[in-house]
C-alpha cells in the first residue's frame, strides 16, 4: 500500500524533487545579481549624463556658448581653449600672465549681399579692408563664407553690427593674451603654429605643453558622442584617467619682475651693451622669483625677429669671470687646504705649460693672505688654491656645485656649460678655470652654484612654476629638492664673511654698506672669445653681479650680467648700481629683518 502511495506522489509531483528544487532556487538568485547589476550600469550612465551635462552648461557653459555663435557659418571649426598662466605676488594674489581674449571674427556669406560696392564701403569706414581681397570673395562660385578680419576689438565689433548689413556676420573668437606685454616674455614663451598646429614654441608655452592645452571642442560635438567618450575613457583605459588639464602658478613675483627688467634695461642703454640678463632666486627653495633677458619681445604679437626668442639664462653659455672665484675658495676651504688667513706671495704673474696668466692689472700684491684673493680679485690667488687642492680635488668640487649639467628647471631647451677644461692634461686649463675663464656656463647652472654658498652648502633644483592647478580640482605643489650637498657649514661661513666686507668696504670705496643689513656681493670682469680667430677680443667683455642678502640669513641670491658694454672695462662701474639697488628694494619690499645692529665691520684697504 505504501508503495502504491509513493508511485502515484513521484507521478503527480515530479516538480518537488530535491535536484528540481535547487535548481529553481539558483536560477532567481542569478536573475536578482543579473537584474541589480543592470540597474547599477544604468544608474552609473546616469550620473555620468548628470555630471557631464552639468559640466557642459556650468563648467563650460560660455565656451559652447561661443561655439553655438559660430557652428552655422563655419562648420569644420573647432574652438580654442587653453588653460591660463599667473604670476603671483608676495601676498600670494594671482596676476594674469597668460590667458584667454575674447575678439571678433568678421566674416560674410557672399549669396546673401546684393550690392557688394555698398558693403565694402560700409565696412570699410569702421575698418581698413583690402578692397581686391574683399571682391575676391564674391568670384568663388557658390561659396557661403569668407573671412574679411580677425582679432576686431568689441568697439569695432558694435560698429558693424550698428551696420545691420545682410550676409555680414561677426563670430566670437579667442585668441592667447599676454596682459603684462613683454614682462617676462622668456620665461613665458609663446604660441605659433607649426603646419597645422598652434601650441607652444618657447618658455612656459612649450614646456608645459600638455597642460596648458585644453582638449578644443567641435562645431557640432555631439553631447552624447562626448558622454560615451569619456565613458569609454573611464572604463577601457589603463589608469582610467585622460591627460590632465589645468593652470599654472608661477613663483614670478610681478612686481620684483618689473623692478628687475627696469634696472637691466637701464644698465644696458646706459652703457650701450648688446645683450644681458638676470635672476633673482630664493636659495633655500630654488624658486625664481624673477627672471629678465634683453632684448626681449611681446609673446602677444607677431614675431619679427626669432633671434631674440631663445631665452639665454637658460640655452646660452658664457665665460663668467671672476664671480667663480668665490666657488674656488669656498671648495679650498671646505678642502681644508687654505684658510681666509692663509697667506701666498703674489708676484702678479705666474707661467703654467708656457702660458703666462696675469692679474688684471698685472701688478703683484706680494704676501697677501686669501681674503685679499676677493678683495682684490687676484687671479694667482685662486690658481695657488687649485694647485694647493690638486687637479682632482679641485675637479671634483666644481662639478659638484653642478657646473657642467643640466638644472632641470622647468624651462625648454636648457644645454649644460662646457667644462672640458676639467678634462683636460694642462694645468694651465685648471688654473684658468679657478678665476672664471675657460669654461662657458648658462646662467642658470651658476646662480644654482651660487645658491651652495648662501643656502649652506646645497644644492637645489631651481623652478619657475610654484603650483599645477587641474581641471579636476586637484593641485600639485612643486616642493624644493636638494640635489647634493656641496659644502659645510664653515666654509660658507668664511666665504660669506669675506664677501660682506667686499660689500662694506671695497665696493664704491663703501657707499654701499647698509647699517641693518649685510649684503655678499662679487663683481666678474671675463675677456669674450673671438668666434672667427678662436682668441679673446682685447676690448670686449662680458660684466657679472653676484649678491646674496641678507647675507647672515639669505632670502635671496641675484645674478646680473651684461655683454660687451661700451668704453668701460670693469663690472664694478656698470652693475654695482643697479645690482645694489635691487638688493635695497628686496630687503624693503618683503620687510625683511635685520641681519645685524650696525656696528661697523674691519675696514681694508681699498684698491682700483
Amino acid at each position: 500500500m505504501l508503495n502504491l502511495l509513493a508511485e502515484k506522489q513521484d507521478q503527480t509531483y515530479p516538480c518537488l524533487s530535491v535536484s528540481n528544487f535547487f535548481s529553481q532556487s539558483m536560477s532567481k538568485y542569478n536573475n536578482q545579481i543579473r537584474l541589480r547589476v543592470l540597474l547599477g550600469a544604468i544608474l552609473f550612465v546616469g550620473l555620468i549624463f548628470v555630471a557631464k551635462l552639468f559640466f557642459l552648461q556650468i563648467v563650460k557653459g560660455e565656451e559652447y556658448s561661443l561655439v553655438a555663435d559660430r557652428q552655422y557659418i563655419k562648420s569644420a571649426t573647432t574652438f580654442f581653449n587653453r588653460g591660463s598662466i599667473y604670476f603671483q605676488d608676495r601676498k600670494g594674489n594671482l596676476v594674469s600672465a597668460a590667458t584667454l581674449k575674447q575678439e571678433f571674427l568678421l566674416t560674410i556669406n557672399p549669396q546673401m549681399i546684393i550690392n557688394k560696392d555698398l558693403a565694402y564701403q560700409a565696412l570699410n569706414k569702421v575698418i581698413e579692408l583690402d578692397k581686391e581681397d574683399f571682391f575676391n570673395k564674391f568670384d568663388r562660385k557658390g561659396s557661403l563664407y569668407g573671412e574679411l578680419a580677425s582679432h576686431l576689438t568689441q568697439e569695432q565689433a558694435d560698429e558693424i553690427k550698428a551696420l545691420n548689413l545682410k550676409g555680414v556676420f561677426l563670430i566670437k573668437e579667442k585668441i592667447r593674451f599676454y596682459p603684462a606685454g613683454n614682462t617676462a616674455s622668456h620665461v613665458l614663451g609663446f604660441m605659433a603654429y607649426q603646419g597645422d598646429d598652434y601650441g607652444g614654441r618657447y618658455g612656459l608655452e612649450k614646456y608645459y605643453e600638455s597642460i596648458l592645452r585644453h582638449n578644443e571642442t567641435g562645431s557640432f560635438a555631439s553631447f552624447f558622442a562626448e558622454v560615451f567618450v569619456d565613458l569609454g575613457e573611464t572604463l577601457f583605459t589603463d589608469d582610467g584617467q585622460k591627460n590632465k588639464e589645468g593652470d599654472l602658478i608661477l613663483t614670478i613675483e610681478p612686481v620684483v619682475q618689473n623692478t628687475l627688467e627696469r634696472e637691466l634695461k637701464g644698465a644696458i642703454d646706459k652703457w650701450q651693451a648688446e645683450s644681458g640678463g638676470a635672476i633673482i632666486m630664493d636659495p633655500n627653495t630654488g624658486e625664481i622669483v624673477a627672471m629678465a633677458a634683453y632684448p626681449d619681445f611681446n609673446p602677444s604679437e607677431k614675431q619679427g625677429n626669432i633671434s631674440v626668442l631663445p631665452n639665454p639664462l637658460v640655452e646660452s653659455v658664457f665665460e663668467m669671470g671672476s664671480i667663480i672665484k668665490p666657488l674656488t675658495l669656498a671648495a679650498g676651504f671646505d678642502a681644508g687646504v687654505v684658510t681666509p688667513d692663509t697667506t701666498y706671495n703674489d708676484k702678479g704673474s705666474l707661467v703654467l705649460n708656457n702660458r703666462t696668466i696675469y692679474n688684471y692689472d698685472k701688478r703683484g700684491r706680494g704676501v697677501v693672505p686669501m681674503r685679499e684673493v676677493i678683495y682684490q680679485s687676484l687671479n694667482t690667488g685662486t690658481v695657488f688654491v687649485m694647485q694647493k687642492m690638486g687637479r682632482d680635488t679641485f675637479r671634483k668640487y666644481m662639478l659638484g656645485y653642478g657646473l657642467g649639467e643640466k638644472t632641470g628647471i622647468d624651462l625648454p631647451g636648457e644645454i649644460s656649460g662646457l667644462v672640458r677644461n676639467l678634462e683636460s692634461k694642462e694645468e694651465v686649463d685648471y688654473a684658468t678655470v679657478s678665476f672664471g675663464q675657460g669654461i662657458a656656463i648658462t646662467p642658470i647652472e651658476t646662480i644654482r652654484a651660487f645658491s651652495s654658498i648662501a643656502n649652506g652648502g646645497k644644492l637645489i633644483r631651481p623652478h619657475v612654476v610654484k603650483q599645477i592647478r587641474y581641471d579636476d580640482g586637484e593641485d600639485f605643489i612643486i616642493q624644493p629638492e636638494i640635489q647634493a650637498q656641496v659644502l659645510g657649514r664653515r666654509a660658507v661661513e668664511d666665504i660669506t664673511q669675506i664677501m660682506i666686507e667686499v660689500v662694506d668696504n671695497i665696493l664704491g670705496g663703501g657707499k654701499y654698506r647698509l647699517d641693518n643689513y649685510s649684503i655678499a656681493a662679487k663683481t666678474g670682469t671675463a675677456q669674450i672669445v673671438d668666434p672667427t680667430h678662436g682668441k679673446y677680443y682685447e676690448d670686449r667683455f662680458l660684466h657679472s653681479f653676484f649678491s646674496f642678502y641678507p647675507a647672515h640669513n639669505p632670502k635671496f641670491v641675484s645674478l646680473m650680467y651684461i655683454v660687451y658694454p661700451k668704453n668701460v672695462r670693469y663690472s664694478s662701474e656698470t652693475l654695482s648700481d643697479p645690482s645694489m639697488n635691487m638688493a635695497k628694494f628686496m630687503i624693503n619690499y618683503y620687510e625683511l629683518p635685520p641681519d645685524r645692529d650696525g656696528v661697523d665691520t674691519k675696514r681694508v684697504s681699498v684698491l682700483p
